[in-house]
């Protein structure tokens, strides 16, 4: 369940953070006993482990009343402002499939600070134990008692049935010309492909290629590979690098499998095989 800190812990805490983030806190601490509805707030993220640096953004969630919620979803532009006048802008997180969060900028100094609206019948879905850093009566800690928060782990049957389709797209956007677009799927690849089989296999929590630098050195140069550069060539490389390295990384997890190909990874392994001879015919012919 989620950690409660207050008195001398919380004051600590509040110490060994950038002087930007200690201060935004220490003003929505102040305010949100004040906000209607409210009845609790913490804190996630890289606050959790106490990795907080100044370049970091502060994830925040707001416990609401359930009968108060809606309303709070209405005004949380002003409840953003009534915990730090310095509010600049905000928008909602639909983009990442949220629409309960609210991405705000305050500031100067600037800060980005996520601040997710929830429910308290809700609050207890969760994919981290968040540290509490407020609350009316007990009843966030009460709401997190509820159940286990649960992290959603790599799947590595959902990656392979989309990792060679994937593929196939990028080399027929290259082939075309469409670099950018081919950059962008490679991207995908290693957020929603490669990164997440490495943190797997690592047995870290992994969003995405975040933090990969830090926590997995040697995976992040392989990762470098797959990169490529805005010229066909570069990206069928890079695209080659990205299935060399998947491969790599499913047969770390595979556990008795019998390591048969499917049709379509055979397809698909040949196909990209075959790009850089089509793309010298097709300079050459032009």
């Amino acid at each position: 369940m989620g950690g409660r800190e207050d008195g001398p812990g919380l004051r600590d805490r509040l110490r060994s953070l950038p002087a930007r983030h200690r201060t935004f806190l220490e003003r929505a601490l102040a305010a949100v006993p004040g906000v209607e509805g409210v009845v609790g707030l913490a804190a996630g993220g890289s606050f959790i482990a106490g990795e907080i640096d100044a370049f970091s953004d502060l994830d925040l969630v707001l416990a609401v009343e359930p009968e108060a919620w809606p309303a709070i979803l209405d005004r949380r532009q002003a409840v953003a402002a009534a915990l730090d006048p310095s509010f600049l802008a905000g928008f909602t997180g639909e983009h990442v499939g949220e629409p309960r969060l609210l991405v705000c900028l305050y500031g100067p100094p600037l800060l980005h600070v996520d601040l997710k609206f929830v429910s308290l019948d809700d609050v207890h879905e969760r994919v981290e134990d968040p540290v509490i850093l407020w609350e009316r009566d007990g009843r966030l800690s009460a709401a997190f008692a509820r159940a286990e928060a649960r992290y959603p782990a790599a799947d590595p049957a959902w990656i392979e049935a989309r990792f060679w389709i994937w593929a196939h797209y990028i080399a027929d956007k290259i082939e075309r010309g469409e670099i950018f677009e081919a950059l962008d799927g490679l991207t995908l690849l290693r957020a929603a492909a490669l990164a997440p089989l490495a943190f797997l296999r690592a047995g870290a929590h992994a969003t995405g290629v975040r933090r990969v630098e830090d926590r997995l050195p040697a995976f992040a140069t392989d990762l470098q590979r797959t990169v490529g550069g805005v010229d066909a060539a570069a990206c069928a490389g890079a695209l080659e690098a990205a299935v060399g390295l998947y491969t790599e990384l499913r047969a770390a997890d595979d556990q008795g499998s019998d390591g048969a190909m499917s049709d379509v990874e055979c397809k698909i392994r040949n196909y990209v095989a075959g790009l850089r001879d089509r793309l010298q015919l097709r300079d050459r012919d032009a």
